[in-house]
């Protein structure tokens, strides 16, 4: 089945429009699908995927869809939207129109699909914080400058922009990458460096080496590329990401952290990368609660809190159970000589005690058997030994990987 062009939009309000992107998008060549996601259950001539058929997705059917409340009503056609798109073989590439509600009605959808599906919403909101709609995925925000609301000179413009960037990523054609390596993903903080450096370097032969900046929504696209099949190993040095969780931070990648793992048993290799540190935004924004903490200024945008003995041992039981779920190979790090850049003898977080209540903290939760394993190392995480054992480590877990070596 041909890869079709996906153009979303409430058609009780913005058929103009969608009509207008299907025929630039028609012109181009490509083939199209106008699906209409109206929450008022009315039947639109410009839809060739009605909104009746779209809720007839919904898992409670379209009732549940076709409601006098709009922000269940919104809420519930997301879900069904998301559950179509999910059933549909012939999707090339999505574009949205919408302000804040179609905004957060189609991007979820957007989300589910795979990275590299062509996706550009073009939104009202998109000149604002688009974190939410994004997510981990590669969608485009297009700031509309005027309200999706009838075609002028503007939002011709725009639209027509949109529509033809749609037109190009379906239609251009993308150089492959050399030598069909596998791709592995690896976790890395400004404090890491040296140590991703040192492994992706001895490991590029071999692998397609993807980095990850541990911000919260790089955790998340890591682990969404591996739930798409997309990497088939991990090399997780830098878990900081669950401080942010723990203690609030802005770089939080959710509850959700590590658990692909365990549900898709992809090799792993991980570490204890910058779990000294919680991430806030400027040094006025630290909550009130943390103001007689220790405090690093990484830069004027960036303070930094040195994590607690008590606090890395809660984070050691966490990451411990979630590792005993896991049941591919599984080998989990540990520099006892420090665990980020600022973590060493005489930089401002070295804090051997709370280091060690990290590591007695994983050492009495995980449950070790021969495919998991937790393993010290005397090293500092930056140290050219400890960059070694990783790979070393990770050669072996991909190595006995059955869906490598059938």
């Amino acid at each position: 089945m041909s890869s079709k062009a996906y153009i979303i939009g409430t058609c009780d309000t913005k058929a103009a429009e969608l009509r207008y992107v299907r025929s630039l998008l028609q012109a181009a060549g490509l083939d199209t699908v106008v699906v209409d996601v109206s929450t008022r259950g009315e039947d639109s001539d410009t839809a060739d995927i009605r909104a009746a058929d779209v809720a007839a997705s919904h898992p409670d059917g379209p009732e549940e869809v076709f409601v006098n409340d709009r922000g269940r009503a919104v809420a519930a056609m997301s879900e069904a939207l998301r559950r179509l798109l999910a059933s549909r073989s012939d999707v090339g590439g999505v574009i949205g129109l919408g302000g804040s509600g179609g905004t957060a009605l189609i991007t979820p959808a957007m989300r589910d699909l795979d990275v590299g599906v062509p996706k550009i919403m073009v939104s009202t909101v998109a000149s604002g914080n688009v974190g939410p709609y994004v997510g981990p995925s590669d969608i485009a925000m297009m700031y509309s400058v005027t309200d999706v609301a009838g075609l002028n000179r503007i939002s011709r413009r725009v639209l027509g922009n949109a529509a033809n960037a749609l037109a190009g990523m379906l239609q251009g054609r993308i150089p492959e990458g050399e030598g069909g390596k596998p791709a592995i993903g690896l976790s890395m903080f400004g404090v890491t460096t040296d140590c991703v450096t040192q492994a992706t370097r001895a490991l590029a032969a071999e692998y397609d080496c993807l980095v990850f900046h541990a911000t919260g929504t790089g955790g998340q696209s890591m682990e969404k590329l591996v739930a798409s099949g997309m990497i088939t190993g991990l090399l997780d040095v830098t878990t900081t990401e669950i401080c942010d969780l723990f203690m609030g931070g802005v770089f939080s990648a959710g509850e959700e952290r590590l658990d692909v793992v365990a549900r898709t048993s992809v090799p792993y290799v991980g570490s204890v990368g910058a779990l000294d540190m919680v991430n806030f935004g400027a040094l006025d924004t630290v909550p009130a609660i943390y103001r007689q903490r220790l405090l690093y200024e990484h830069n004027p945008q960036i303070t930094l809190m040195r994590t607690t003995p008590e606090e890395n041992a809660r984070m050691g039981r966490w990451i411990g159970e979630k590792l005993n779920r896991c049941q591919g190979p599984v080998r989990f790090l540990l520099p006892e000589s420090g665990v980020s850049m600022l973590d060493a003898p005489g930089q401002p977080f070295h804090d051997p005690a709370a280091d060690t209540a990290l590591f007695e903290a994983l050492e009495q939760t995980v449950v070790q058997t021969p495919e998991r394993q937790l393993i010290r190392y005397p090293f500092h995480i930056n140290d050219p030994e400890f960059a070694a054992a990783l790979v070393e480590h990770f050669q072996e877990v991909m190595a006995t990987d059955p869906r490598r070596h059938p």
